[in-house]
């Protein structure tokens, strides 16, 4: 008997209990009818325990498949949803000693706040932007503000056929392991690698045109026109990091020609080269300044708890003017290996291991006459609260050049997420 039938006997025998009293029941008759009214309680308590049980029993596989179902229900709504928002953060705390000088660091920054805004306007075309607040707040007000407010991306893509895609605006340039995917979570390390900063140089966005294409399945192209470089010259020793117009009324004299090749047919394995080329390095603006190409290949290898990653780059920069300064030949490389312990702590949580060795240089041409390579070894973890929130910890240690006036070893730390 179920609990709705048990209940309406209940309610039955109440009912004639009372219309027997109406009629001064015997004694005996009273009797009767509560020894039933008890055994229906005592029936409806085993009932109720065992109930209890089964309830248990459910709210354990609901939690079980809780997590499963949660990136369904999550692809589902964004299908559902024509616009929608993501973004990510990090804040960032450095403990630095230099040991050549008195420029330590010792600060605490929110370094990055970033908020993705994408609208699908049909199943063939889409807008996708990111915009980030860096250092925390900006203002023309503060004289001392070190905060920026930047459009990092800012374009429409269309779909000319399933493996062709075409988009125009603004755009992160395809290259480097970081320049394009840089969330916290994606990587190890407080800061983003120095070889990608301070040669690629990451972030690096441009406005223009590209064309995307899957020439067979794991195998990749990008081709791309665009806004370019203009570096000041000795203002900025040439350096590309410093060159970067960020297409804020963009001097546009020469374009940039940027490609890709990139194979990800192998489960956990990327393979990519990229060449960047630009007409004038300086915008024309600057006598014995010529063009500038970008060589960078990488690798990136995962496999079960293993991952590592290996990059070098390399520029090219034509004219007497960066020639003098030794500027016209810059590079870097790091080899990055580590090791993730999958639900190393309670609740899925997982840690990282990482070691690093970098090494890179913005003036190697034969014109410099002192030596400013760095050397760098990076070694921490990572620990990820969920899949997308992250704390991160390393120690860092430097061997620069006599021409380098900063030598900064010391501790990061870090706390990021994406959504």
């Amino acid at each position: 008997m179920n609990i709705k039938k048990k209940l309406l006997t209940m309610a039955i025998l109440s009912a004639l209990s009372v219309s027997a009293m109406a009629a001064d029941p015997t004694n005996a008759e009273i009797m009767q009818m509560m020894k039933e009214m008890k055994a229906e309680m005592a029936d409806l308590k085993k009932e109720n325990e065992n109930l209890k049980g089964e309830v248990s029993d459910v709210a354990t596989s609901v939690e079980q498949v809780a997590d499963a179902t949660d990136e369904a229900i999550k692809a589902q709504v964004k299908l559902s949803n024509k616009t929608t928002i993501g973004g990510y953060g990090e804040l960032h705390y450095n403990n630095l000693r230099d040991r050549k000088g008195d420029a330590n660091k010792d600060e605490i920054d929110f370094h990055r706040f970033v908020l993705f805004v994408n609208h699908e306007f049909n199943d063939r075309m889409r807008f996708v932007s990111e915009l980030e607040i860096e250092h925390s707040f900006s203002g023309d007000s503060d004289e001392d503000s070190p905060g920026k407010v930047e459009l990092e991306q800012a374009y429409i893509q269309y779909d000319l056929t399933q493996k062709t895609s075409l988009l125009g605006g603004l755009f992160l340039t395809p290259v480097g392991i970081l320049n394009e995917t840089h969330e916290p979570a994606t990587f190890y390390g407080v800061e983003r690698n120095d070889v990608e900063k301070n040669i690629i140089p990451t972030t690096w966005w441009e406005g223009g045109v590209m064309v995307e294409h899957e020439i067979m399945d794991g195998l990749s192209t990008n081709l791309s026109m665009s806004s370019g470089l203009d570096s000041d010259g000795v203002d900025d020793s040439f350096k590309p990091r410093d060159a970067r117009q960020k297409v804020a009324k963009a001097e546009a004299k020469t374009f940039a020609y940027n490609g890709r090749l990139k194979y990800t047919a192998i489960p956990g394995v990327e393979v990519a080269g990229t060449i960047n080329y630009q007409d004038n390095y300086c915008q024309n603006e600057i006598a014995g300044c010529g063009s500038a190409t970008l060589y960078e290949g990488h690798v990136v290898y995962n496999k079960d708890n293993f991952g590592l990653r290996a990059l070098y780059a390399w520029w090219d920069i034509e004219g007497s003017a960066p020639k003098a300064i030794g500027a016209d030949e810059q590079y870097g490389y790091y080899v990055e290996p580590s090791y993730r312990f999958n639900d190393a702590l309670v609740m899925g949580q997982d840690i990282g291991i990482f070691g690093r060795y970098a090494v890179w240089d913005n003036s190697d041409g034969s014109g410099s006459i002192t030596d400013t390579e760095y050397q760098q070894f990076n070694f921490g973890a990572n620990w990820w609260i969920d899949k997308d929130v992250v704390v991160k910890i390393d120690y860092q240690i430097q061997d620069v050049g006599g021409g380098v006036s900063q030598e900064l070893d010391g501790l990061n730390l870090g706390l990021g997420y994406q959504f």
